[in-house]
């Protein structure tokens, strides 16, 4: 799983890299822009955003200002702080989840395409609501982590 994630997220960043570099040359070097590339270029950037957020949720490793743990002493106090967060983490979520169903729904329903290529932007739309229920997925595999290492802490 983690070697298809690394190579997906690495192909969707090719991908926008050389996007990017055939653009700067089309446009500035050679003065002809590519019709539609910007639009075409949307989808993997897109992904690549929500599945960068999905792979640091997967790895634990979002930016976090954990100011409370200067003030904690113990470790316990510490997980019950992790277990605090993840179980606030996994609310918002919730909610946010809700409307990226609501906002799927709706763009499954009126099917909008781009302006110039007439691609259908459904499948930038739901990028959002596939992150957010991968992301809750992580985020409750690690509440479950620490909700065992808390139990385990306390037998002690």
């Amino acid at each position: 799983m983690n070697r298809f994630v690394s190579l997906l997220l690495t192909g969707l960043i090719c991908i926008v890299a050389i996007g990017q570099f055939v653009q700067v040359i089309t446009r500035y070097v050679l003065e002809v822009p590519v019709l539609g590339l910007e639009e075409t270029l949307l989808y993997p950037t897109l992904w690549l955003y929500i599945l960068g957020a999905v792979n640091a949720s997967r790895e634990n490793t979002h930016i976090r200002a954990n100011v409370l743990e200067i003030f904690l002493k113990s470790e316990r106090q510490h997980q019950v702080l992790a277990v605090i967060g993840e179980v606030l983490s996994i609310a918002i979520a919730s909610w946010l989840t809700y409307w990226a169903w609501d906002f799927s729904k709706y763009s499954w329903r009126v099917w909008k395409e781009s302006p110039t290529l007439y691609l259908p932007t459904f499948y930038m739309d739901v990028a959002l609501l596939v992150g957010l229920v991968l992301m809750i997925l992580y985020t409750c595999v690690h509440l479950l982590r620490h909700v065992r290492q808390l139990l385990k802490a306390g037998e002690h």
